[in-house]
């Protein structure tokens, strides 16, 4: 999606601001003893009295309102049965459409008590995600965003899932400008345009390198490969000359 106009920019960050109550009204909710499923409820009840409709039910019919996937499970974790513990680690993605538009965010948590080495994941997750939108400005290459969180996650020790991308997003859930890598990418050749609107989503890992099908009977929810500990940080944004917008924190 290109925003060239103030309704069309409106529109994203009405859509944006859904996202982002949604999953922080999840985080707070999570609790021992209750449900992934129990928990996806809460997403689907305050998108629905907001006016928004799940972003991966309608593009993909995907089983669920959101994704939460828990310890092992890095992204697309179907809701269900699964019990949630004290120290699980929980990624919680929300994406919606209101009104024709689509935005996406996420964001992992731990239900406390949190094991240190967890809280740091987090914590440098949110920060390579930020690495990723301080490079992102009208006009400059799209690698730098990949060479951005890169260089913070060489610096800091960690690995980068290599097959989950950022994408486009604003017409569709996934969007033009197609996936746009959060590592270091010396193919890529495009620049950001004015108006451009996309996601900033590192996967920032203890270890994993590419994300995995967890079974043969689930195609959704994916693993690390290698087994390790991971974190993801989503926003939604859009490029301008002076920088990054970022849409899914404005309340």
């Amino acid at each position: 999606m290109i925003i060239s106009t103030d309704e069309q920019f409106e529109r994203l960050k009405a859509i944006g601001r859904i996202c982002a109550l949604t999953r922080d009204a999840m985080a707070q909710a999570m609790r021992p003893g209750m449900t992934t499923m129990e928990l996806d409820e809460i997403g689907r009840a305050l998108l629905a009295e907001h006016g928004a409709r799940s972003a991966p039910e309608v593009t993909y019919n995907f089983p669920g309102a959101t994704c939460i996937s828990v310890n092992e499970e890095i992204a697309h974790g179907i809701p269900g049965d699964r019990v949630l513990a004290a120290g699980d680690l929980i990624n919680i993605d929300v994406s919606a459409e209101k009104d024709g538009v689509f935005a996406d965010t996420g964001a992992s948590f731990i239900i406390p008590p949190e094991a240190s080495q967890l809280t740091t994941l987090c914590r440098d997750g949110k920060k390579a995600m930020w690495a990723g939108i301080r490079a992102v400005k009208a006009g400059a290459p799209l690698g730098d965003i990949g060479n951005a969180i890169g260089k913070f996650a060489k610096k800091n020790g960690y690995t980068l899932i290599r097959n989950l991308a950022s994408h486009g997003v604003g017409d569709s859930l996934h969007d033009a400008p197609e996936e746009i890598a959060t590592w270091p990418d010396k193919s890529e050749r495009r620049r950001m345009t004015d108006g451009m609107v996309f996601t900033i989503e590192p996967f920032l890992s203890l270890g994993g390198r590419l994300a995995d099908q967890k079974s043969a009977d689930d195609e959704w929810t994916l693993i690390s490969n290698p087994p390790a500990p991971c974190v993801q940080y989503e926003h939604t944004v859009i490029a301008a000359p002076r920088g990054a917008i970022v849409v899914t924190l404005n309340s």
